[in-house]
């Protein structure tokens, strides 16, 4: 048997559903679409939606955008691309308060919805009242949804107004930038035109003047060359060469009446000091000129000798305002070092309780010297053949031959191959001059070659000797360090 239950048809009164205003918008054309998943949570399903990058994403782009090219864009470019940017950011503000208006109205729509819900929850019984509920729970999830939409669309609000804010003021930096350099590119377009205008009115009158002088250079050029040719017409070639001896007939007397005049100088004042020297004790006996020796001689047998007299050699300033002491000179003989060229020596002489003081002229140097040394100082090295006189103060008694090597970086003294001393120059290295009552003195130098180490070297020549001497001091300057004599000042 198949029962038949009679169709029930329920008419739900219009009246129940509040009407919705027209004025209403909706973001979209269609209701989403949820489903319930686990514990009864809705879930939204994805819609694909065709319009473009988020507001965030938009923002962060633009950003990066600006830190990649501000540093390569001109200030005009910069100024629209501020101006291009604070319109993008003022449409994306009206999107924003767009979105306000549709979440408001969305709520309004929600809270209508779940009205009319609930009152057919109180009509309906069974398993309608069931789905009735489910729609109701679904509504509270949706309207959930939209307050967490409407907190991120906040946010998304501040930060819009937030590069709003910072686009303008960039907007209006740009700007006074761009006036800033419009104006100073006025002044320096200005300043240009005026420069321009001065050298175009120089050079107009500087060609005027080039004109107006030209006609007078060709007319003392005509004038010259003409007085040239009456010159030549005059002078014959042999008057011309007549006159040509005869100048230089006189260039010879003007050269030999000097050389007789220097001459006639030099023997007055050997005459002077002869004169001074007669009324004194003691006197000078050598050649003041270097690689020779002066020696300090009693004037007659009357004086005591000057081996019991006390003794003390100076070195005088160019200007003579301060003499220096040439510490170890206190003997009766001394041979000036290359470094007493062009200097005045002083010696005072104490006998009986009286100083006696003696000076000499202006020491000379070797002709040829100079330039036998700058020669030297192309090689690496250079050898001397010596005699060591004394050792550590004490005389040597051995005459053999010893080589003296002086090269860039240290001297080296030798016999063979055994090595007497060998040393770099360093400020404990002294080397001068003999200063010492010792035979050939002025063909003896006195080497420290450490402290605790010292030589007197005989040369076979007076020139070997201030030759090493020379050298020596031209390497040792290379280095950094002065060679001088014991207490020399330097």
């Amino acid at each position: 048997m198949t029962k038949i239950s009679p169709e029930v048809e329920i008419k739900m009164p219009m009246e129940a559903f509040p009407p919705v205003s027209a004025d209403v918008s909706f973001i979209y054309d269609s209701f989403p679409k949820y489903k319930l998943g686990a514990d009864n949570q809705i879930l939204e399903e994805p819609v694909e939606e065709n319009q473009g990058p988020s507001l965030k994403d938009v923002i962060e782009q633009e950003a990066s955008n600006l830190s990649d090219q501000h540093k390569r864009i001109s200030v005009r470019d910069l100024a629209s691309k501020f101006d291009k940017n604070l319109a993008a950011a003022a449409k994306l503000s009206n999107e924003a308060k767009l979105r306000d208006v549709a979440s408001l109205e969305g709520h309004v729509l929600l809270k209508k919805l779940r009205d009319a819900l609930e009152s057919l929850r109180g009509r309906f019984a069974g398993r309608n009242k069931e789905d009735v509920e489910k729609a109701i729970s679904m509504v509270e999830a949706l309207a959930v949804k939209l307050t967490q939409n409407e907190g991120e669309l906040i946010q998304e609000k501040f930060e819009v107004k937030k590069l709003v804010n910072f686009l303008k003021q960039a907007s209006e930096d740009a700007k006074k930038l761009v006036n800033q350099e419009k104006s100073f590119a006025c002044a320096e377009i200005e300043s240009a035109r005026s420069v321009v205008l001065r050298i175009g009115e120089a050079l107009e009158e500087q060609e005027k003047a080039s004109q107006a002088s030209k006609p007078q250079d060709v007319d003392g050029l005509i004038e010259e060359v003409q007085e040239a040719r009456r010159i030549k017409l005059l002078h014959q070639p042999s008057k011309v060469m007549a006159m040509e001896y005869e100048l230089r007939a006189l260039r010879d007397q003007i050269r030999e009446k000097s050389i007789f005049s220097i001459k006639l100088q030099k023997e007055l004042t050997m005459s002077k000091r002869d004169e001074e020297n007669k009324s004194r004790l003691y006197m000078l006996n050598g050649s003041e000129a270097l690689g020779s020796y002066l020696q300090v001689q009693p004037c007659s047998d009357e004086v005591p000798h000057v081996s019991k007299c006390s003794i003390q050699w100076y070195r005088l300033s160019s200007e003579g305002s301060w003499r220096e002491v040439i510490s170890g000179a206190i003997k009766s003989i001394y041979a000036p070092d290359p470094s007493d060229v062009g200097r005045i020596l002083q010696i005072d002489i104490v006998s009986n309780g009286k100083k006696l003081t003696l000076t000499t002229n202006p020491v000379q140097p070797v002709s040829g010297l100079g330039s036998h040394v700058e020669s030297l100082l192309r090689k690496s090295n250079a050898d001397f053949n010596v005699v060591i006189s004394q050792m550590n103060g004490k005389d040597h008694s051995s005459h053999s031959t010893h080589s003296f090597n002086v090269g860039r970086m240290r001297i080296k003294l030798c016999r063979g191959w055994i090595t007497k001393a060998r040393e770099i120059y360093s400020p404990s290295m002294q080397l001068c001059g003999v200063r010492s009552d010792v035979s050939n003195a002025a063909k003896a130098l006195f080497w420290q070659a450490r402290k605790g180490l010292s030589f007197v070297l005989t040369f076979e020549s007076e020139r070997e000797r201030n030759v090493a001497i020379m050298l020596a001091r031209k390497y040792a300057l290379d280095c950094n360090v002065v060679l001088a004599g014991p207490d020399d000042l330097v």
